[in-house]
């Protein structure tokens, strides 16, 4: 028989006592997928500190790309390293397809009962803000020029002074698309249409910073721009407007999703449900100049009337340029490589 010292008896009675607190501990903690920088801090300021202040819970935060993270998420598929997961609507239904996400039950998200028509992408992932990308300019070096149309960008005075992302051509393909009386799903009627902007293209940015700095410096004063950056860098001082073209801008929307095998999914619940409270969309709104996804949020008036975000129906309706989010899941490989071929290196 092996006898236990009292102290060994002491410290097994005080291990099997803490055993309970420690899966508590761990049932308590949330951990989230989501782009670093900026998107990680919104999210932890506007989000996280009120859900911890209402549930206790401790939120962790996985950061990276938006294609790393997705990789991630495959690998670790048996054991997900996440238990909720931010992306784009369109990389949102590659891990829908892949069977990465639940199934959402809205009943368990009472604040979900407002979402926008536009922000239910699907049944697994839903919109917690939108933007768009359109037209941005300098109008200090565009004297007397204004964009009504996405057609103005192939106009002879466009010559050498647009840029667009090299990661994402989908926004001008289906605009070219649209412009020959096409949509994304016919997207070829439009290839020559695309190849007759090439004289306009001055450089193509890799990243929102490299974005920032080409039209600050003026070196290309048209862009392709994500509203939320025109938007910032307005607030540094450059001067930057934003078109809203009459075939409307190209609707982004970023989603939240469960992931599937998550075993604090009540928990991840009432963190959606926190997102999409009408509070904390106000805020975001005014964080990073973005579109609410619930009709109820109350936004400041002076970020409301900024171009491209929307709080009205009418503006959902006529101003939002909606690309079919699983088809261009579907058709982005595709898109970025005739993109490359025909266009960047062409």
């Amino acid at each position: 028989m092996v006898r236990m010292t009292r102290r060994q008896t002491a410290l097994l009675g005080a291990g099997l006592l803490a055993a309970p607190h420690i899966a508590n501990a761990q049932a308590n903690r949330l951990s989230i997928s989501i782009w670093g920088g900026s998107w990680r801090d919104m999210v932890q300021k506007q989000v996280a500190e009120k859900f911890a202040r209402e549930t206790g819970a401790t939120v962790e935060f996985q950061t990276g790309g938006t294609v790393d993270r997705l990789n991630r998420a495959r690998l670790s598929r048996a054991q997900p390293e996440a238990d909720l997961t931010f992306t784009t609507s369109h990389f949102g239904w590659l891990y829908a397809n892949d069977g990465l996400y639940e199934q959402l039950d809205l009943s368990k998200m009472p604040n979900a009962a407002n979402l926008v028509d536009q922000a239910k992408i699907s049944p697994f992932h839903i919109g917690t803000w939108a933007y768009v990308y359109t037209i941005g300019y300098r109008p200090d070096l565009m004297p007397g020029r204004t964009f009504t149309s996405w057609a103005d960008l192939w106009e002879p005075w466009m010559a050498g002074k647009l840029a667009a992302p090299d990661f994402d051509p989908s926004h001008l393909i289906v605009v070219s698309a649209i412009l020959e009386g096409a949509d994304a799903s016919t997207w070829e009627r439009g290839q020559a249409r695309l190849r007759r902007l090439k004289p306009s293209f001055k450089a193509f940015y890799t990243n929102d910073a490299n974005s920032q700095q080409l039209i600050g410096s003026g070196e290309t004063p048209v862009q392709v721009i994500l509203s939320m950056n025109a938007h910032h860098m307005k607030n540094e001082g450059i001067n930057i407007n934003l078109a809203i073209p009459k075939e409307g801008a190209v609707l982004g929307v970023d989603t939240i999703a469960i992931m599937k095998g998550s075993r604090r999914q009540e928990l991840a619940y009432r963190f959606i449900n926190t997102c999409l409270d009408p509070q904390v969309q106000a805020a975001i709104a005014a964080d990073k100049k973005g579109s609410p996804t619930v009709s109820n949020a109350q936004v400041d008036p002076a970020v409301a009337a900024l171009p491209g975000v929307f709080t009205t129906p009418e503006q959902w309706r006529t101003q939002a340029l909606v690309i079919d989010h699983r088809l261009r899941a579907e058709k982005t490989n595709e898109w970025r490589r005739w993109f490359q071929e025909n266009i960047i290196a062409g």
